[in-house]
């Protein structure tokens, strides 16, 4: 993913959203500090998992103020509400990892097993899963908190950041949405929906919990802060460009889910068939699946044991159903598609460039 990510290089990006990071939680830690020192392992803890982040929805913020042509004044203050959007996604993560039951993420502990570890190695009171079930929702819910901070305080003119305002709450409650559908579809499996069901929830799950928030918003967030509009060609043409992208990317997240390698993935092969991930992937699996192949996908999708030829088995059903090659053909219509309309868009030759490369990072990553 870094390979391909030149931009984010060539900008130093990635080390600039993470320097935004760091100093925000300096000034959290401080506050913190003067409530207790107990406190000092929650912002360690944010640290460590902020540090390993791909930094996708600050980077399409940022490129959408780009493209919007900001203020080179303004910069500074832009990169800070880019990188706001980063806590907005360790809030999600941190709760949807805790609410699939998921061991890692980016190769360390989940947030939940952190703090159940933290539990066990002090020796304290009650059951360890009961602490970091609770550490890992209060801090989902402090990094959604400190997300509006950052974005609010970002330096930006106080008339540009209301303009920004609604795209910014409507990408909230719709990846919020979008992970209640994702929750309600793994209760329901694959044996209480039609096929076309199934199919239909999964490609409105992908939309509004990964497409919008990781691509189309981010760029319309950006956009609007550097012109002070949600509306016109530009934010037309952006969503044209981003929409398809996201569901590209989410799509491409689906396909690692199952067969990723976990040394890219940061998480064990097979987590999302254990978890029960009702993705478009499985969706296309189920609705072209024989009897037998059905059967199995019912019995092994969304069971916690399910071991690693078990995996192999789902795997090869996928494959064989043609699953897995009609959603590659889908990533590649979604990048022509989007390539097609960034052709077209009113932005800078720069910004251009970039959100092609960024187009290629979010398609055609490993991990």
């Amino acid at each position: 993913m870094n390979e391909l990510i030149s931009p984010m290089n060539r900008y130093d990006l990635r080390d600039r959203v993470s320097a935004e990071l760091s100093l925000f939680l300096d000034g959290q830690a401080r506050t913190l500090g003067r409530v207790s020192p107990d406190l000092g392992a929650v912002v360690q803890a944010l640290r460590d998992f902020l540090d390993g982040g791909k930094r996708m929805r600050p980077a399409f913020c940022y490129w959408g103020w780009r493209a919007g042509d900001g203020a080179e004044a303004d910069e500074p203050a832009a990169l800070h509400a880019s990188a706001a959007l980063e806590l907005l996604q360790a809030s999600a993560l941190i709760h949807d990892d805790y609410m699939d039951g998921s061991d890692t993420r980016r190769g360390a502990p989940a947030i939940h097993r952190r703090f159940e570890s933290l539990h066990r190695d002090g020796g304290w009171e009650g059951p360890p899963e009961r602490f970091g079930a609770a550490a890992a929702i209060l801090l989902g819910d402090i990094t959604l908190t400190w997300c509006d901070e950052m974005f609010t305080g970002c330096g930006l003119p106080a008339g540009r950041i209301a303009s920004a305002r609604p795209v910014f709450d409507l990408m909230r409650s719709e990846v919020m949405a979008g992970q209640y559908l994702d929750v309600l579809a793994q209760a329901k499996g694959l044996s209480v929906s039609t096929p076309e069901e199934i199919l239909a929830r999964a490609r409105t799950v992908l939309r509004y919990k990964s497409a919008k928030y990781t691509v189309e918003r981010p760029l319309q967030l950006g956009a609007a802060l550097a012109t002070g509009s949600v509306d016109g060609p530009l934010a037309e043409a952006l969503s044209d460009y981003g929409l398809p992208i996201g569901e590209a990317f989410q799509l491409r997240d689906d396909i690692l889910g199952v067969f990723g390698d976990p040394a890219a993935t940061g998480k064990p092969a097979g987590d999302d068939l254990r978890e029960g991930k009702q993705t478009v992937l499985i969706a296309l699996a189920a609705a072209r699946a024989d009897r037998a192949q059905t059967e199995a996908l019912r019995a092994g999708v969304g069971d916690p044991e399910l071991d690693e030829a078990g995996v192999d088995r789902l795997r090869q059903i996928i494959t064989e159903t043609g699953a897995l090659g009609l959603v590659e053909e889908e990533i590649t219509e979604l990048a022509e598609r989007a390539h097609k309309a960034l052709g077209s868009a009113p932005v800078a030759a720069q910004s251009r460039e970039v959100l092609e490369e960024l187009a290629v990072a979010a398609t055609a990553r490993q991990g």
